[in-house]
């Protein structure tokens, strides 16, 4: 019965989501209420649970989403996005202008969310298009394969923080062996798989150029690298270190302190306040209203998960993560593929990554800490494989992708749809084979 009623109230929330279009949040909030009545917790009890879980859940996460926001809209708004774009262009030069963008999708959609990354970049393709004549869906569909895996693998973006958070796995490991899936995944989801996509007819509009910020007005090649990257060589820097000193010594204690991700977070965007900001002629009041902009813009996402960890308050209150754990242990599927598995079934039925991701880690996330076998790093990263998979009609970045190159459905699915699966898929293999190594 408890399967039968989480079942439910999953089917629940693809209904109010993809069907009724209730808002993702207010469905969570819903299913979490329904869950927390059908599981048997006492009327007095339930939005005690819902409560302590949006708590838990916001605390642990909503410092790297929105200071991540605030770094990531300075770097696009400061022009720091347009020159590492330039910067990689110019050095790759025209006969490989496809892997220069590539670099460039992947190195700015580490401080960026998907969506920002997605409307900032494509104005971008579309210039280089329209300079060099080239192909938009051969030229355009890698670096947006690039965003899409930074997204799903590579904290500090949202799921893949917070799947971190819900399996007690470690940021600066899982962003590693994040980057070492990113590469393959890229590669032939990206640049290989586009050269299969040049009969595809695709006419940008040119509506959806962008105003570039004159070279004189941007900043320098050393700043915008270094500050949009700093994110993560301050996680990988200190991950590193600590690995290799194991000592309880007063350095070993500051950089464990630097390297907490809020303080790298936080760090991170002082730095780049002053670098991005403040050095370019903005003013603290200007900054103030980027930084405002970014909150506005992420403070959707940061309820979604929220709401994810109202869910999965609900399910630990009433016991019911237990039991599913145990039943999941008896069907005998290994622990990452039934991740993935979870992961992907429900982002083909909701269309958001970010909602498939957290759903899932709140019904695999007992079985991840009870069971010491399983890797959770490796659980991070096939969750969020699974999270990727098979975009379509249900999810907005299809529908931003079709109109922005100006396709057909039919041919949206042949690019988009089958790049985000591939991604997915070939992430899953990654998974499993870095398990057989680590």
């Amino acid at each position: 019965m408890i399967l039968l009623t989480i079942l439910f109230c999953i089917i629940l929330l693809v209904l109010l989501v993809s069907w009724i279009k209730v808002n993702p949040f207010v469905a969570f909030l819903i299913v979490s209420i329904t869950a927390g009545l059908l599981l048997g917790i006492p009327l007095n009890s339930v939005t005690k649970s819902v409560q302590r879980g949006l708590g838990e859940t916001l605390g642990a996460i909503s410092v790297i989403i929105c200071v991540g926001a605030m770094i990531g809209k300075l770097v696009a708004a400061s022009g720091a996005a347009q020159k590492i774009a330039e910067v990689l262009v110019n050095g790759f030069g025209v006969k490989y202008i496809q892997w220069a963008l590539v670099v460039a999708g992947f190195i700015i959609g580490i401080p960026l969310f998907y969506e920002t990354g997605f409307v900032l970049m494509v104005p971008l393709i579309f210039s280089v298009v329209y300079k060099y004549k080239l192909h938009p869906v051969f030229i355009g569909l890698p670096m947006l394969a690039a965003l899409s895996v930074t997204h799903g693998f590579l904290p500090p973006h949202p799921s893949p923080s917070a799947l971190v958070l819900k399996f007690n796995a470690n940021m600066g490991t899982t962003l590693m062996y994040g980057i070492i899936l990113a590469i393959p995944a890229i590669t032939l989801a990206g640049p290989v798989f586009a050269r299969t996509l040049k009969k595809i007819d695709s006419q940008p509009l040119k509506t959806f150029m962008a105003d570039e910020i004159p070279d004189d007005k941007l900043p320098s090649a050393f700043t915008s690298f270094f500050t949009a990257l700093l994110p993560v060589m301050l996680i990988m820097g200190t991950t590193l270190y600590l690995n290799i000193d194991h000592s309880e010594n007063t350095i070993h204690k500051l950089i464990a302190f630097i390297g907490e991700t809020p303080i790298v977070m936080l760090t991170s965007l002082i730095v780049a306040t002053f670098t991005l900001g403040l050095k370019q002629g903005k003013t603290m009041k200007e900054l103030g209203g980027i930084y405002s902009h970014a909150i506005k813009d992420v403070s959707l996402i940061l309820l979604i998960v929220g709401g994810s960890g109202a869910f999965k308050a609900v399910l630990t209150d009433s016991g019911a993560n237990n039991q599913i754990a145990d039943v999941l242990k008896s069907f005998h599927m290994q622990p990452l593929i039934l991740g993935w598995l979870i992961a992907a079934i429900i982002r083909i039925s909701l269309g958001s990554a970010t909602v498939a991701g957290l759903t899932a880690a709140g019904i695999v996330s007992t079985m991840v800490t009870k069971d010491p076998t399983i890797n959770p790093n490796l659980m991070v990263l096939a969750v969020g494989a699974g999270s990727l998979a098979c975009s379509h009609l249900n999810d907005g970045g299809f529908w931003l992708f079709k109109e922005y190159f100006n396709l057909s459905i039919k041919d949206t699915i042949r690019s988009w749809t089958m790049m985000e699966t591939m991604v997915s898929l070939i992430g899953l293999a990654g998974v499993l084979v870095l398990n057989q190594i680590v």
